[in-house]
């Protein structure tokens, strides 16, 4: 098993509660649009814009079903990119009729990228020797706001909401409540300081450039990233979970992870990925739909 060294830090409490303070005294600020084009007979879809830590202007695309509610919701978070893989614009039509679906854009992101556009790969060592000033520090309240207005939506069912994406769904559901189910592919907050440099693959060989390039900046990056790591973050006691996790010769493998799943009490399902977008995905869309308790898994059109 890997020897993971690094600790958490005394004030990781403190440093996230002066964060959710600090948003939770900036004002939501919310405007929404209608957008005719991605509308369908079934739907409607909107551009929301939220204010978030910054004060900065955040973005996202949310789709309500026609019909009486409240409906299961879908919350996808931000993934790590933008061009590569754009915010999702109200997801499949098949979810689209069934489930509200939010998609956030988070800073950087296009959308949400005024007054900063962020870099890929570039994004993750942004600020990343200041932990007040690191761009994840924002990011995360940034899904904590989308959170709460998701939330605020008479449409949704408060009973069902489900958050899907990356370590961000771990870290949201643990310091917001309102996600029922979280389904997560961690890859770029287990262990960081002590993982990084056994990859030399996107996203983690940002931080070995960083390092190579800022050698004197180590002990820096290892505090940052240390009010990051998804050890140190309570599990959501109300939440079930659903992780894609690494296969046995990834880094982030079942073994790897174990001091963090044991925590969980057995409230989160491990599945090794298939390394295939189409496998991962069905067997995430058939969790969702047997926890939601839809009778059918809602799939996209191409894979039926």
């Amino acid at each position: 098993m890997v020897s993971l060294t690094y600790n958490q830090p005394t004030d990781f409490l403190s440093y996230w509660n002066a964060t959710l303070d600090e948003l939770s005294e900036t004002p939501l600020a919310q405007e929404s649009t209608e957008m005719p084009l991605r509308s369908t007979d079934f739907c409607k879809t909107y551009r929301i814009h939220l204010t978030s830590l910054g004060p900065y202007r955040i973005f996202g695309y949310l789709s309500i079903p026609d019909g009486e509610g409240p409906f299961p919701a879908r919350y996808y978070l931000p993934k790590y990119g933008s061009v590569v893989e754009p915010i999702p614009q109200g997801s499949a039509n098949s979810q689209r009729q069934e489930y509200v679906t939010f998609s956030l854009g988070a800073r950087g992101q296009r959308g949400s990228d005024q007054p900063f556009a962020a870099s890929f790969p570039g994004l993750l060592t942004e600020g990343i020797d200041d932990p007040l000033g690191y761009v994840f520090r924002g990011i995360v309240a940034d899904c904590c706001r989308g959170l709460e207005y998701l939330l605020t939506r008479p449409e949704v069912d408060t009973g069902r909401v489900v958050g899907i994406g990356n370590d961000l769904a771990l870290i949201t559901a643990s310091l917001k409540r309102g996600l029922t189910h979280i389904v997560t592919t961690p890859a770029l907050f287990y262990a960081t300081s002590d993982l990084s440099n056994r990859t030399n693959t996107y996203p983690l060989e940002e931080i070995n450039d960083y390092i190579r390039s800022y050698p004197s900046k180590l002990q820096e990056v290892v505090k940052t990233l240390s009010y990051m790591d998804l050890r140190w973050f309570s599990p959501p006691e109300e939440s079930l979970a659903l992780m894609i996790g690494g296969s046995s010769n990834d880094l982030l493998n079942q073994e790897i992870m174990q001091p963090f799943l044991h925590r969980f009490d057995g409230k989160l399902e491990f599945h090794p990925t298939e390394h295939s977008a189409y496998k991962d995905g069905l067997f995430a869309e058939r969790w969702i739909a047997v926890q939601m308790g839809m009778e059918h898994a809602a799939l996209p059109e191409h894979w039926q």
